[in-house]
């Protein structure tokens, strides 16, 4: 069937194969290993970070437990702003809902509000309660 040259031929062809397929099997192992020592770095890395975090968030609920109460007049104030806050919530309900205007902010012109037209005295001028703009010389 196979003569000895040909028998060798292929031989020397699978050992070629073999050859190639170690090499390539060795460089995959040299990425696995530098990608695993990649990962481990960076696992130490993130392990340092969260005990440094850990350590922060600590460090910062002792210095919360060890703040001085606040003032009683500050209480005091916090209270009466926070009471008036449900007393004046539900004037101010429909506002935050989205459903009307705020309160207080509605335009209601009384009659001695009302702008007077062609005073001469510039809208803007009137609009921001500032004295009248001196008027220039005409020529004649």
């Amino acid at each position: 069937m196979y003569d000895e040259s040909e028998l060798s031929k292929k031989h020397e062809d699978i050992l070629g194969k073999r050859a190639e397929l170690l090499e390539q099997m060795e460089i995959q192992y040299q990425h696995q290993k530098v990608k695993k020592k990649q990962q481990s770095t960076m696992s130490k890395a993130a392990q340092e970070r969260n005990a440094q975090l850990l350590g922060d968030i600590k460090t910062l609920e002792d210095k919360l437990r060890m703040k001085q109460p606040l003032h009683p007049d500050v209480l005091t104030l916090e209270t009466c702003y926070w009471a008036s806050m449900e007393e004046n919530l539900p004037e101010w309900e429909p506002f935050l809902l989205g459903r009307g205007p705020a309160p207080g902010h509605r335009r209601a012109w009384s009659p001695g509000r009302r702008r007077q037209e062609n005073t001469g005295v510039p809208r803007d001028t009137q609009d921001r309660g500032l004295p009248p703009r001196p008027r220039k010389p005409r020529a004649v």
